[in-house]
């Protein structure tokens, strides 16, 4: 299946939102529903698309038909701990039959690029430490797993 990637549309919003429920295709941590992984970046993709959020870039790869295949969705920010110019990927979603195809891969080069383009000088990104498969990518990438996030539920 060939593919290219390019910057998204707004008219595709809805399609793309199609594809965030494959944010919680992993065993997801007890007292999470799947839809606590992809509800505030729905938000924020719909935010996008009425021009709402211009600190956002949205990447899409498509399929010769123009069918979206995956997207990858990202905000400049400032760097947490240093405060340089940065950007957060909040989003990197692959439809279920593309996977294994470098799609995911694709998106996040294309993305990193459009960073550096607008000056940000690294990328954040944040995983389930469940999501191993995801883990497994981002490190190929050269990703570090550098903070832990705990949390505890009170009943």
């Amino acid at each position: 299946m060939s593919y290219q990637i390019r910057a998204a549309r707004a008219a595709e919003a809805e399609r793309i939102l199609e594809l965030l429920p494959r944010l919680a295709a992993f065993s997801i941590p007890e007292r999470r529903t799947p839809e606590h992984l992809w509800q505030g970046d729905a938000e924020l993709l719909q935010q996008w698309a009425r021009g709402g959020a211009p600190q956002c870039l949205v990447l899409v790869a498509t399929a010769g038909d123009e069918a979206i295949l995956g997207v990858a969705m990202a905000s400049l920010r400032e760097e947490l701990l240093s405060h340089a110019p940065s950007v957060h990927l909040e989003v990197l979603a692959v439809r279920g039959d593309a996977e294994g195809r470098g799609i995911g891969k694709a998106l996040v080069s294309a993305i990193e690029q459009a960073a550096r383009e607008r000056g940000a000088t690294s990328m954040t990104l944040h995983v389930f430490a469940t999501n191993h498969r995801a883990r497994a990518v981002y490190e190929q990438l050269g990703y570090d797993g550098e903070l832990l996030r705990y949390i505890k539920h009170f009943e």
